[in-house]
């Protein structure tokens, strides 16, 4: 039975990312008390405004180096996952002490990838985190370092903290790191680097992510990048600050909402009158500044924060999202299951899948990788060379099944995932079906085949009603259905990142 979270007029859900760095030292790996009291009570205040909070926390590792004596983390695995196991309780016991003061109560949630592979278990999870937040309890996260080999990591909290945000439906997500926000170039090397506020379009962007990860944790601020792009497809705000000065977080929120208010109040400024002769500019300012009546009784109303000139505002960088967020099953799809393997489809298909079309074989070129029925497989749009054989048998096939569409095919930089040359297992002998440099190979998104690699091989290039002819069976006339489908920014995700050190209005046009 699915749980639906219940969310009431003002109600923001904010996750929270705090790396290894933010919570042990990293010589002494002795806790950092201090941040850790503030991380608590700016939680804790956060809920008393109404909000809800999920805390994605790092440090088991080296708070299991601290318990036994140990200078560094280890290198071998089995001794690694061992100081997980030996940290991770107690770990949890310091952030019960540190609520319980306040008498806010937590809870334990550890994930793999393979926890949330399959569909069920990845609502079973989104159903306990709904019901913990309903309750009024503040998750705290980890990834299970102890039962995580490299196949089914996560690769680092940054993106764990992501695809959490993502199930959880976050309004924010904030990323706490060792800088105060990304700049234009390397501030320690650079005096005269100028900070970035807000990133509207994150393939455009040009910043500085020289920053590493710490000797204790596993991510860095290109980590974060990814993070954020997985986060802001999904419609969270994404936002990295400094992890030692926790309290900014209310500070930023106010900041941003409010900026986000008075963006609808400019784009509702146009006069124009209702049947009952109120203007609609009056009744839309008045709808944002009249408390709201739907919270039920015992339900905390958020706090008014005093608004903060923009010199106020503590650094911090801002992602926003997408203005088109990925839908539930297809976030699932997109970043719950690892891909197994490759289908190369032309342009013809791309413009297909675009407006929502299941994947037919005549559209395939080629796929690479050992995958099963029922994987998940990324989705490649090449260029059929125009000297191959098989285009020319197939393009008649091709044109009935896929009609052409008058939507270009966008470049692939306008896209908020950069474009993704694929290696793949071709001999510089062998005769590759699509053109490699011009244009390169660009992934589009992530399907769940009806057939295995060794089936698409054979019935690529093929009309549907020569499946049964070909394989002896034909279990779908489409190689993945509609709703296994989920394709990467189907529009440009914004305008183009503001000019470094110009002020920008979160949610304008750029004219």
């Amino acid at each position: 039975m699915a749980v639906h979270l219940k969310k009431h007029a003002g109600q923001l859900t904010i996750v929270i990312k705090l790396g290894t760095s933010s919570i042990v030292d990293e010589k002494t790996h002795q806790p950092l008390l201090s941040i850790l009291s503030v991380i608590v009570e700016t939680a804790t205040k956060l809920r008393l405004d109404g909000h809800r909070v999920v805390i994605v926390s790092s440090g088991a590792i080296g708070v299991g180096l601290r318990r036994m004596d140990l200078d560094k983390r280890p290198k071998h695995l089995p001794k690694v996952q061992a100081l997980a196991a030996i940290g991770q309780s107690r770990l949890m016991s310091l952030w019960d002490q540190l609520f319980g003061h306040v008498r806010q109560p937590i809870a334990q949630i550890l994930l793999t990838r393979n926890d949330i592979a399959d569909r069920t278990q990845y609502q079973n999870a989104q159903n306990t985190f709904f019901e913990l937040l309903n309750m009024g309890v503040i998750p705290i996260v980890n990834e299970n370092d102890t039962l995580a080999v490299t196949e089914i990591k996560f690769g680092d909290n940054d993106t764990l903290s992501a695809i959490t945000a993502g199930m959880v439906q976050a309004d924010y997500l904030f990323l706490m790191t060792d800088v105060d926000c990304l700049y234009d170039k390397n501030p320690r090397t650079n005096p005269d680097a100028k900070p970035i506020e807000t990133v509207e379009d994150i393939s455009e962007l040009e910043a500085d992510v020289s920053s590493a990860g710490s000797s204790l944790g596993t991510g860095g601020m290109s980590t974060k990048i990814v993070a954020a792009r997985l986060a802001t497809s999904a419609g969270v705000t994404t936002v990295i600050t400094k992890s030692s000065k926790p309290g900014n977080i209310s500070s930023i929120i106010s900041y941003a909402e409010a900026q986000k208010a008075a963006m609808i109040s400019s784009r509702n400024s146009v006069v124009n009158f209702q049947d009952d002769g109120v203007p609609i500019t009056q009744t839309a300012l008045l709808n944002l500044h009249t408390p709201s009546t739907s919270t039920p009784q015992g339900t905390p109303a958020r706090t008014p924060s005093p608004q903060l000139e923009p010199d106020q505002v503590p650094l911090h960088t801002r992602f926003l999202p997408q203005p088109n967020k990925v839908k539930d099953r297809n976030f699932w799809i997109l970043h719950g299951l690892a891909p197994h393997g490759t289908v190369y489809v032309d342009e013809g298909a791309h413009k297909a899948l675009v407006r929502r079309a299941g994947l037919l074989p005549t559209g395939i070129v080629d796929c690479d990788g050992n995958f099963a029925q029922q994987e998940a497989v990324r989705i490649v749009v090449v260029r059929r060379l125009s000297n191959n054989t098989q285009s020319a048998s197939t393009s008649h096939h091709h044109h009935q099944e896929v009609p052409a569409s008058p939507t270009p095919l966008r470049h692939p930089h306008a896209h908020p995932h950069p474009p993704l040359v694929h290696s793949h297992s071709y001999s510089s002998s062998t005769s590759v079906p699509f053109e490699l440099h011009n244009p390169p190979p660009t992934e589009i998104g992530r399907a769940i085949v009806n057939y295995s690699a060794h089936e698409i091989k054979r019935i690529k290039g093929l009309q549907s009603k020569y499946i049964h002819d070909t394989l002896g069976y034909a279990d779908s006339e489409y190689v993945a259905l509609r709703e296994n489908i989920a394709i990467m920014g189907l529009e440009r995700s914004r305008p183009s990142t503001p000019s470094f050190g110009r002020s920008t209005s979160e949610y304008g046009d750029s004219h």
